[in-house]
């Protein structure tokens, strides 16, 4: 999770989230390099004491200045559809977990197993302990097993609201009367820490989401424990 006075992205624990970071700094090197590049010619314009009295048209730095950035967006477009299109493929997923938003906590389902399904609230301050984080701990934690795919089925019952991982790279949003899906796979134990992120009434804040990744023994001893 993000601690104090950290400006980066959350460290990743999926492929996607490696992928998403690695197109952010693709793309901020890129916007660096253009900043550079015209806060030179600005200041060589600025304090330059020489002008061309017989320039009346420059046709050819017109062209060079449109195609110039017609070819930089290339480099950023090609890069992004890549992306897109990974983070909508679905291959053969191994458990479904199914989410459900309502004003305000958060429902889920175990679509595999039968009469696997809980609320999950917000842990209020009075009632957490020494090793809570204000705000984000919840009673019931989503279990999962590392590597493996996963894919979850999200919905709402009331407003909009939006189920979000930052450091699996999953944001997607819950709308009433429709179910959107999408794909994850962590490759590392522990804790990871969302919110909602889509305005959805006056405890917006209060509905946080709580994954709790471990091994593929724990998680089945986890379901046998609940069923």
């Amino acid at each position: 999770m993000a601690t104090w006075s950290n400006l980066n992205l959350q460290d990743s624990a999926s492929p996607l989230m490696e992928q998403l970071i690695f197109f952010h700094d693709h793309t901020l090197l890129i916007l660096i390099m253009i900043t550079v590049l015209i806060s030179y010619l600005m200041f060589m314009l600025f304090f330059n004491h020489y002008t061309n009295r017989f320039l009346l048209s420059g046709q050819m730095i017109e062209i060079i200045w449109t195609i110039m950035p017609a070819i930089v967006l290339l480099f950023i477009a090609f890069p992004s559809l890549r992306l897109l299109y990974l983070l909508d493929e679905i291959n053969n997923p191994s458990i479904t977990l199914k989410s459900i938003g309502h004003q305000w906590y958060w429902s889920y389902e175990y679509s595999d197993f039968t009469n696997l399904e809980f609320d999950s609230y917000m842990i209020p301050m009075n009632e957490m302990s020494s090793n809570n984080f204000r705000l984000l701990d919840v009673d019931n934690r989503i279990v999962l097993p590392l590597k493996s795919q996963i894919r979850i089925i999200i919905s709402a019952t009331d407003v909009l609201h939006s189920w979000t991982i930052p450091a699996l790279g999953v944001k997607v949003d819950a709308s009433p009367g429709r179910l959107n899906q999408t794909n994850f796979y962590m490759y590392r134990p522990g804790l990871y820490y969302g919110q909602c992120s889509e305005i959805c009434g006056a405890n917006h804040s209060f509905m946080p989401i709580v994954i709790e990744s471990t091994t593929s023994k724990n998680f089945i001893q986890w379901i046998k424990n609940n069923i």
